[in-house]
């Protein structure tokens, strides 16, 4: 891409994801995704209604007069951000391709986190780690993941999903909350996923089209796997392979849940057609409410 429509795009790109974090995301945001624990801050003489659990036993002894601890939450959070670069990503039937929606989520996440003062760091994957940014503050920091964003050209095109999860879980060593951008094309991360939640604070963000739930009936169509590179010619007037069709997407969908429940991960799911506001506000004020 040549440097000045990479930089025209990082620019709209910039634009779009803090004025959505300044007038919707901040808010919940700072409420959905809280920091480690209670900071020790100050101690001032104990007020009536004060709880007695608090009071400073040494210096009230050495001022003959009851003092409590006040604590502030301790905000600063580092934020990873693992976005699948894979083939799949290439595909979308209406507004946006997969790899236009992941963009803007990514971007606006960021930007959100930024603005709430967390660290931030992206983890670039296929069926390898194709690149790690590491968690930093600071609006130039942003910019350059989105840059990357914009512009990345991974190596390979296949997917595994317990790559980006074992880099984490490895590579990060404090508790920290990351976000799992992909549209869950893939099979065997059941294990991953379930070690890299316990550990850190595990979100999903599921990017879906419609036509990869059900094929519709528009007789014989050229199908390009970007994954495998493989061509396939199929014959969707055929009421039989429709259904077949269905019937995989359904068990995916099955197995898929499965693994999420028993992760006790929160996952948005997001159509390439859909506005991501309302799923992404959906998710926060899950959060925000337990």
């Amino acid at each position: 891409m040549e440097t000045a429509e990479l930089l025209k795009r990082v620019r709209k790109i910039e634009i779009k994801s803090r004025g959505l974090t300044n007038q919707i995301f901040s808010g919940q945001y700072h409420s959905a995704f809280k920091g480690r624990g209670m900071a020790f801050s100050e101690v001032r003489e104990y007020q009536f209604g004060d709880d007695i659990r608090s009071i400073d036993w040494n210096v009230t002894a050495r001022f003959n007069h009851p003092f409590v601890k006040i604590f502030e939450e301790e905000r600063e959070l580092t934020v990873m951000i693992l976005i699948d670069v894979s083939g799949s990503n290439k595909f979308g039937t209406k507004l946006q391709l997969k790899s236009e929606k992941i963009i803007e989520i990514a971007a606006v996440l960021a930007f959100s986190a930024i603005k709430n003062n967390d660290k931030v760091g992206v983890i670039f994957f296929s069926d390898k780690i194709e690149k790690f940014i590491p968690p930093k503050k600071g609006t130039s920091h942003i910019l350059r993941i989105i840059r990357e964003l914009v512009d990345f050209k991974p190596e390979k095109s296949t997917t595994s999903i317990s790559e980006p999860l074992k880099f984490l879980t490895n590579a990060i060593k404090k508790r920290c909350t990351a976000f799992l951008i992909t549209d869950f094309m893939d099979n065997n991360f059941a294990d991953a996923i379930k070690i890299a939640s316990r550990k850190h604070d595990l979100v999903g963000v599921r990017i879906v089209d419609h036509r990869e739930t059900e094929l519709p009936d528009i007789g014989l169509v050229k199908f390009h796997d970007f994954e495998t590179g493989a061509i396939l010619w199929a014959d969707t007037s055929s009421k039989e392979l429709r259904n077949t069709h269905k019937y995989r997407w359904e068990q995916h969908e099955k197995k898929l849940q499965e693994v999420f429940m028993k992760s006790r991960i929160d996952v948005a799911s997001i159509q390439t057609d859909e506005d991501y506001i309302k799923p992404l506000m959906t998710l926060f004020k899950k959060r925000s409410a337990r």
